[in-house]
């Protein structure tokens, strides 16, 4: 075997920003010929795989930099669903029983009523019902035991940016926190709640995160942080963020009354190093908001008609959740007073 050199240098660029150059010198003819055929295979399996590497530390830390409070703890989901047979029944069984995170599914035809136990955050479940065919509605949630309180808030903002949060106490200590916010940019958002439920100038009159006991911003496992600090929610490569997450330091009953925001960028936990990382994560401009309110438990919205503007459970379900998109399409309908 004669001299043979392999050396970094200046030459592909790799997936991390630096550059790999593979030098051989050889002297016997039979190993420029290996060589030949090798370096180049050597730098194309190399250069893929640091790409595969690159693009799932990439996933990894997306992951990582969202609430580390996921909840799987089950809770109670009710739904109204379009049904008219047993038949229509039997489809929605199918389509939830045995999946994982679904605990268990009550059914009910002649009420429209779809009880499930699950882990799953409530859009998923959704999803799972309306693959059916059928359109489904969520009316209640609830924990397996007596809940302390629920609320919502229902998010718009900047563009096709618009969601529905919602929050369950499910005991003294722990509060849930379900939700999906759309047309999101890609990647982690900053989720907070913030002191007052003032939108007269949009969401730059919600004040600042809620922050009862005057302590600096940090993250939701941190015992010095905001109580409204809820870390970061991630959105897909479609923009939905779905998320369920549990908090500690949140109450229903403190929050009522009050904001929910998302930010533009990461919220980097009081970790940044930036003027702004103690104070607000620095997680950028609020792209959208909405008032936390009050709303029902299990069980405790009989509702088929929206008292404020007279939209139908189901004209509701496939209409914006705000504006003059939600107006009634038959003026002479007779809105409701329920």
């Amino acid at each position: 075997m004669t001299n043979r050199q392999w050396e970094n240098s200046c030459g592909t660029p790799t997936p991390g920003g630096g550059n790999v150059r593979s030098v051989v010198t050889v002297t016997s003819p039979r190993w420029r010929l290996l060589a030949a055929a090798t370096v180049p295979w050597f730098a194309s399996v190399s250069e893929k795989v640091g790409s595969f590497l690159f693009k799932t530390l990439f996933f990894a830390q997306a992951v990582t930099c969202g609430h580390g409070m996921e909840s799987q703890r089950p809770t109670k989901l009710e739904f109204t669903v379009q049904m008219t047979w047993e038949s229509c029944a039997d489809r929605v069984r199918a389509a939830l029983d045995g999946k994982p995170g679904v605990k268990s599914v009550s059914v009910d035809v002649g009420k429209e009523q779809v009880l499930v136990e699950s882990a799953l955050a409530s859009a998923e479940v959704q999803a799972l019902i309306e693959s059916t065919g059928r359109r489904a509605v969520l009316k209640g949630i609830g924990g397996s035991e007596r809940d302390l309180g629920a609320a919502v808030a229902m998010m718009a903002g900047v563009g096709p940016i618009q969601g529905v949060v919602r929050f369950l106490q499910l005991s003294e200590e722990r509060c849930l926190i379900d939700g999906t916010i759309d047309g999101l940019q890609p990647g982690p958002h900053g989720l907070h709640v913030h002191a007052l439920g003032d939108l007269t100038r949009d969401c730059s009159s919600c004040g600042e995160h809620y922050n009862p006991h005057g302590r600096q911003h940090g993250s939701p496992e941190d015992s010095e942080r905001h109580v409204g600090d809820l870390g970061n929610v991630v959105a897909g490569p479609d923009g939905r963020a779905t998320f369920r997450l549990e908090d500690s330091q949140l109450k229903v009953w403190d929050v009522i009354g009050r904001s929910l925001v998302v930010d533009a960028q990461e919220d980097d936990l009081g970790r940044g190093g930036h003027p702004l990382s103690k104070h607000t994560g620095n997680s950028g401009e609020r792209l959208a908001c909405g008032i936390i309110a009050r709303s029902a438990g299990l069980f405790e919205n009989p509702k088929r008609i929206c008292a404020c503007d007279g939209i139908t459970l189901w004209e509701e379900r496939d209409r914006p959740i705000a504006g003059p998109g939600r107006s009634k399409a038959n003026a002479e309908t007779p809105a409701a007073h329920l």
